[in-house]
């Protein structure tokens, strides 16, 4: 068999460009509702207009875009029924995880802890709205790690790109981030210790009070 056509693709322009208008979307450069001109991107960002308009597509097709009829494509706003839909998602998939932590894999402990450990040392320091959410969705990214599918982490993943995205306009992050750290502390701390009963309704808990805190300060 003749391996010889198959190539390893580099990163293309049309993801870097997606990278950075992800970048700009989650530390709120560009605002719920914002047009997003294809002409005035690929000036700013020294690209055709077709690699823009690739990347748009794509950012649409994430959840963080919409297309809005006879006037183009634009940052997607947040509703409060699309913020309790994917807090409803999120807590099919975390909990799934964290109650499968003493099936997990070493490695997939690590993980958690790992991304314990990092949210912490950035709640401690003098991070930036973005710094603080990213972090924190590490977390909860880690604990439907501990599921060990690779498509139940993308779902994750995707979820969390909402959440950042709506998180942006909002300052809440910075304001209880001492007091979330507590609660995920303990969190952690009950799976160690084994409970993960304990561990899966204080995680219910989390999401649940993360839902209401965020729907408040969007005043929705």
């Amino acid at each position: 068999m003749a391996f010889d056509t198959l190539r390893v693709e580099r990163e293309t322009t049309v993801d870097r460009v997606l990278g950075e208008l992800r970048r700009a979307l989650f530390d709120g450069e560009l605002e719920p509702g914002t047009a997003l001109r294809e002409i005035a991107l690929a000036e700013s960002l020294g690209v055709s207009r077709s690699t823009v308009r690739e990347a748009l597509g794509l950012l649409v097709a994430e959840g963080l875009a919409v297309r809005v009829p006879n006037r183009g494509t634009a940052v997607r706003t947040t509703d409060p029924a699309a913020i309790r839909d994917v807090t409803a998602a999120r807590m099919v998939l975390e909990v799934a995880g964290v109650r499968r932590w003493k099936r997990a894999t070493d490695q997939q402990r690590e993980a958690v802890r790992s991304a314990m450990r990092t949210y912490a040392d950035v709640v401690r320091g003098h991070p930036s709205n973005a710094e603080l959410n990213r972090a924190h969705l590490a977390l909860h990214l880690s604990f439907v790690g501990l599921t060990g599918s690779k498509r139940l982490v993308a779902a994750a993943d995707a979820l969390s790109a909402e959440i950042r995205l709506a998180l942006a306009t909002v300052d809440r992050s910075r304001r209880n981030a001492r007091d979330q750290l507590r609660a995920h502390s303990l969190l952690v701390k009950l799976l160690e210790g084994g409970d993960v009963t304990g561990a899966a309704k204080e995680l219910e808990l989390n999401l649940d009070h993360g839902q209401d805190s965020m729907l408040e300060a969007l005043g929705l």
